[in-house]
């Protein structure tokens, strides 16, 4: 049991002498586990549920496009337009839920997410597609939300911990998303061919999708920012001086930058991945689907497993430089890839690296900003992610279509680098939690003294 809580429970005891032993251990027990443990499985499952959708869209978007005539730059500029309405409107999302809570910001961004699938489904044209993945953006703040929420219920030595937890959640919509994208894209096309229905009925699955997490959220997901807290808000200043104002944090800000440029050298390597598989080594849609499961699968592990278990022992630092480290160089050998074999390393050790390197860097971030900004730091950290994805994808497309198909792998993994000298520029100032509870504590304070 937690020091504090079992602190906590002697001074319950005192103040009630005639309370049975019994009764003691179940109510200790009881505020030890609900704050700890009940909101933490309950935002798992939000995130996951919300992330199996986007797994399902995301292999099946490129073909409903294609089936509007889209072009290769209209495909990119199709995936940079949610990262855009993304980056425009998460830190808007985060200082909201700041302000009135994590629970009703979750609860709009679920039900607008759900509107746009629907819009997608009905689309047909390519500019109704354009505007249902906006919306989608406009309405994507609940990721955000869900690492300020887990800044809310975890301890500093846990929060990084509390990081992975998203990302598993991140793995484990990539493992059925996709798959379950594929099947709804062929009973879609046994149903009809025109929208609703083809492809575009996978885009009705979402929107389910997006219906049950609302209510699922709804019964069970509870606040995690005391009202005390939240009245802090109302004095923010305006959200680009708030933006500048994060990215001037001696730690947080330049930990922001290599977020930023991990999103870059993700987004690059993403949509040009499938044309790439299909062109140079002749492969079709369903390896690809199983590729995107299997990067799932590897992502699960680290976040889910793997950080929980190293992260006591190494630190967020080492963990980190490890990730983009792995990140890196499997970006590069994606570029060198002629072979199913070869490919399959590159993929392992590039899902390996960006497994690792997201839960230590938005725990470092988390640890250096203050309780009451939780909200607005994930919120300015997912825009710049999102900024990422909004260059990457037109990046991507234009080195693959005027250098070569090699051109966006090399440049995502020069991109990679830059992240790793930043993070090895600043690495002795970087606080970590993996020596012990105690230490954690006082280096968030340090840190916050020094921002």
């Amino acid at each position: 049991m937690d020091p504090a809580y079992r602190t906590e429970a002697l001074f319950a005891k005192e103040a009630r002498p005639c309370e049975s032993a019994a009764e003691m251990n179940a109510q200790s027990s009881s505020s030890a586990e609900k704050p700890k443990r009940s909101p933490l499985v309950v935002i798992f499952l939000t995130v996951f549920i919300d992330l199996v959708g986007f797994g399902i869209i995301i292999p099946t978007s490129p073909f409903i496009a294609r089936e509007f005539g889209a072009s290769a730059t209209e495909l990119g500029l199709l995936m940079s337009i949610y990262s855009f309405f993304q980056f425009l409107f998460s830190p808007f999302w985060g200082s909201i839920s700041d302000r009135i809570g994590r629970r009703p910001t979750i609860l709009i961004s679920l039900l607008g997410c759900a509107a746009s699938y629907l819009l997608f489904a009905f689309s047909q044209s390519l500019t109704l597609l354009f505007v249902a993945r906006g919306l989608a953006g406009l309405f994507g703040g609940n990721i955000s939300t869900a690492h300020a929420y887990i800044g809310d219920v975890t301890p500093p030595h846990e929060r990084s911990k509390g990081m992975g937890m998203i990302g598993a959640a991140f793995g484990l919509g990539f493992i059925f998303g996709p798959i379950l994208g594929y099947v709804l894209g062929v009973v879609g096309q046994k149903l009809g061919s025109a929208p609703p229905f083809g492809l575009s009925f996978s885009a009705l699955g979402v929107a389910l999708l997006c219906l049950i997490n609302f209510t699922f959220a709804w019964f069970f997901l509870k606040e995690s920012l005391p009202p005390e807290k939240r009245g802090r808000a109302h004095d923010r200043p305006k959200r680009l001086r708030a933006i500048f104002q994060q990215l001037r944090r001696p730690i947080a800000g330049p930990l922001m930058f290599v977020y930023f440029f991990s999103g870059l050298a993700m987004s690059q390597m993403e949509p040009m991945l499938v044309p790439y598989i299909q062109d140079e080594l002749d492969l079709g849609l369903k390896t690809a689907t199983y590729g995107f499961a299997y990067i799932g699968v590897i992502m699960v592990i680290t976040q889910g497993y793997l950080i929980r278990k190293w992260m006591p022992r190494l630190g967020e630092p080492k963990i980190l430089v490890g990730g983009l480290l792995l990140f890196a160089v499997g970006l590069f050998l994606i570029a060198a890839s002629k072979t199913l074999f070869i490919l399959g390393i590159a993929m392992t050790l590039f899902a390996f690296g960006n497994g690792l390197l997201r839960p230590p860097n938005l725990g470092i971030i988390s640890l250096s900003t203050p309780p009451e900004e939780q909200g607005v730091s994930m919120g300015v950290t997912n825009s710049l992610a999102s900024l990422g994805r909004i260059i990457g994808p037109a990046l991507g497309g234009f080195l693959y279509e005027r250098m070569s198909h090699e051109a966006p792998f090399l440049a995502a993994g020069f991109v990679s680098v830059i992240g790793l000298a930043i993070v090895l520029l600043c690495y002795r100032r970087l606080p970590s939690t993996g020596l012990h509870v105690p230490a954690g504590q006082q280096v968030e304070e340090k840190v916050h003294e020094r921002a």
